[in-house]
């Protein structure tokens, strides 16, 4: 074995230096690394089916009517709600001792586990709880009673009971009318008769209170202007109070015609018993819906799950935004987006007009554009200090302290609201716009630019006619991205200018009817109050699903929209490389 190691001729007859392939490689060709880069493709598109797949599913579910269940438990007590998720989780040794010896067996046999399922029973006016788990060794009987009502109230969430009784103007209603079909024609009365109060309250006694505010504002800026001794604001004064007082006086009028309604309202009411006999008396007015869950069909359950998406997409928010509708978020969001779309178009693009039509290309330019590049990396919440800082106490609080000082010290533009969000939200996204800029400018053709040149054509008679109408399309794709991420961005705008409950929309009917400084409500932010701020997350989470289901149906709408005018763009030029 000596000899072999030492001698080189001995070593190659036992085996050659160099042996011809019959194949190829698979690492040499980089097939390997291949199929890695699509399994992760793959594996990354299986997750994001996964996730949308989850929301579409839990979202579109969420309004359809459910069953009501009735279960006698082991120790008689009665639990009636709509059954959600099951699990398995493994029983206490407390709760395992106080258990017969054969359910012990069986909950052993299951390697200490046992099934429990979890109820929505609602009534939390009376038991503090929306939700209750109970357990299966729990359960002696489960039915599914014909009686039983699934009601939807305006306060208290959701009722699981049976109907007792009903007052109609005072007067108790027979047993033979005592069922949703038979309260029907009261339930539409006194639901008018609610949003009757309602207008009086909030468009009626609104309108006095706003023009009593606006007086009064009026007069304080003479009081500034003029002083408070002179005689410009005496008489300004005696016509203000003038005028206030004939609108106290129709204030007075229709806060007497909304007690009468309310005096009449309160004779409208129905008593329904839970399943373990405790009874609850409710205005009708308050009641949304009621109906025998185990009892309607298949028509019947169509037609309350979209009254309830309707009510979802056309109504404000109630209980703490899990209940209602979300409005007021759709419009905030849509409006939000539009003006973000406003400011960051002509700022990105003539941004991107400059640097690459324009600027001399040197070392100055190379670190705007890494600038440019950097900005995007920069975490979002950042934006929003920023916003606060510049948008909202800078530059609202000089705007406040020129035009509004007669508002002060109550901020107008002072704090956050739908127009610094959006600058914010443009400031954010206005790096994405201007790459994709400047890559569409720098793919046309420099033989187009030149033979503009050639004819006489100045440059920016070239830019306006050549080279930006076929550069559209890809500036589209840039605002496309800035829109999608905008629309879905919540940490900047929690800092200036979305709420959890907006009162008013930032569009009404007072001058000058688009209010920018208002603060509005946000899906993004819907989404994150629902599933992480409310009392009870449990009762959100349905509102979670949904609530993130129209956002990122919106979001495909919006961008579907822009997409299809980018193709229009294309075709027109389809000509070109685009």
């Amino acid at each position: 074995m000596t000899d072999t190691a030492s001698d080189p001729v001995a070593r190659s007859e036992a085996r050659p230096a160099y042996r011809r392939a019959h194949a190829t490689d698979l690492r040499a060709t980089g097939e390997p690394f291949q199929w890695a880069f699509g399994g992760m493709l793959a594996l990354g598109i299986l997750m994001i089916a996964s996730l949308l797949g989850l929301v579409l599913w839990n979202g579109v579910a969420t309004f359809w009517p459910k069953r009501i269940a009735a279960l006698t438990l082991v120790d008689g007590a009665r639990v009636a709600g709509e059954a959600g998720r099951v699990e398995a989780y493994r029983v206490p040794a407390d709760t395992l001792a106080k258990l017969p010896a054969e359910r012990r067996a069986a909950i052993a046999g299951a390697d200490g586990l046992a099934e429990r399922t979890l109820y929505r029973v609602g009534n939390y006016d009376i038991y503090n709880d929306d939700f209750r788990w109970v357990s299966d060794f729990e359960i002696a009987k489960v039915e599914h009673p014909a009686g039983l009502l699934t009601v939807e109230r305006l306060e208290w969430g959701l009722l699981v009971g049976s109907l007792k009784a009903a007052m109609v103007g005072g007067v108790a209603l027979p047993a033979d009318r005592l069922t949703p079909a038979g309260l029907a024609e009261p339930h539409a009365t006194a639901q008018a008769r609610r949003q009757a109060i309602r207008h009086i309250e909030r468009d009626l006694i609104g309108d006095i209170n706003h023009r009593i505010n606006r007086e009064r504002l009026r007069l304080r800026s003479v009081e500034l202007s003029q002083g408070a001794d002179s005689a410009e604001y005496a008489r300004a004064k005696t016509a203000a109070d003038a005028r206030i007082a004939e609108w106290q006086k129709q204030y007075e009028t229709f806060a007497a015609q909304a007690k009468a309604l309310r005096d009449e309202d309160a004779k409208d009411t129905v008593t329904y018993v839970e399943i373990g006999g405790k009874e609850k008396t409710i205005a009708l007015s308050s009641v949304v819906r009621h109906f025998r869950a185990n009892e309607t069909d298949l028509g019947d359950r169509v037609g309350i799950y979209l009254a309830r998406w309707w009510e979802f997409l056309s109504t404000e928010p109630r209980e703490a935004n899990t209940e209602g509708g979300i409005l007021p978020a759709i419009f905030g969001t849509v409006a939000m987006t539009l003006l973000l779309v406003v400011f960051v178009a002509p700022f990105g693009i003539v941004t991107a007009l400059y640097l690459r039509e324009y600027a001399r290309q040197g070392r100055l330019v190379s670190i705007v554009r890494i600038s440019v590049n950097n900005l995007a990396g920069v975490p979002s919440i950042v934006y929003g200090v920023f916003g606060l800082g510049f948008f909202a106490y800078l530059m609202g609080g000089t705007i406040d302290s020129l035009f509004f000082p007669e508002r002060l010290p109550n901020p107008t533009f002072g704090t956050g609201g739908l127009l610094w969000s959006s600058l914010t939200l443009a400031v954010l996204t206005v790096p994405v716009v201007i790459v994709a800029t400047e890559e569409a400018l720098a793919a046309v053709p420099r033989s187009m630019r030149e033979g503009a040149l050639a004819c006489g054509a100045s440059k920016w008679q070239t830019i306006r006619t050549i080279v930006l109408p076929r550069a559209m399309p890809g500036i589209m794709t840039g605002i496309i991205l800035a829109m999608a991420r905008g629309m879905g961005e919540v940490a900047p705008l929690m800092l200036v200018g979305v709420v959890k409950l907006a009162p008013e929309l930032p569009i009404d009917g007072y001058f000058p009817f688009i209010h920018l400084e208002r603060s509005f409500m946000h899906l993004g932010f819907h989404i994150y109050d629902v599933g992480f701020q409310s009392r009870n997350s449990e009762a959100g989470k349905p509102m979670v699903f949904v609530t993130t289901l129209l956002l990122i149906l919106l979001i495909v709408v919006m961008n579907a929209t822009a997409i299809y005018v980018r193709n229009r763009l294309r075709r027109r030029f389809a000509g070109s490389q685009f």
